[in-house]
């Protein structure tokens, strides 16, 4: 599939193109190298977390909202 071709998908179709291509490279976590900026973003998430600013929400819960925000 061409970039042309993915941009006229639907969102909701590339939202789900992106879940099947993370779970592929998710599958075998030696062979992706998490870059550091990934390590600074987790650290102010967790300070933001302790500090009251962001709640946690279920990944279930996340996924429709992003959808909803993308259909």
């Amino acid at each position: 599939m061409s970039i042309a071709e993915l941009r006229r998908l639907p969102n909701s179709e590339k939202l789900k193109i992106i879940e099947t291509l993370w779970a592929d490279i998710s599958a075998d976590d030696t062979a992706f190298e998490s870059p550091d900026w990934h390590a600074d973003e987790l650290k102010k998430t967790e300070a933001d977390l302790q500090a009251g600013r962001v709640s946690i929400v279920g990944w279930d819960e996340a996924k429709k909202a992003l959808r909803m925000r993308f259909e």
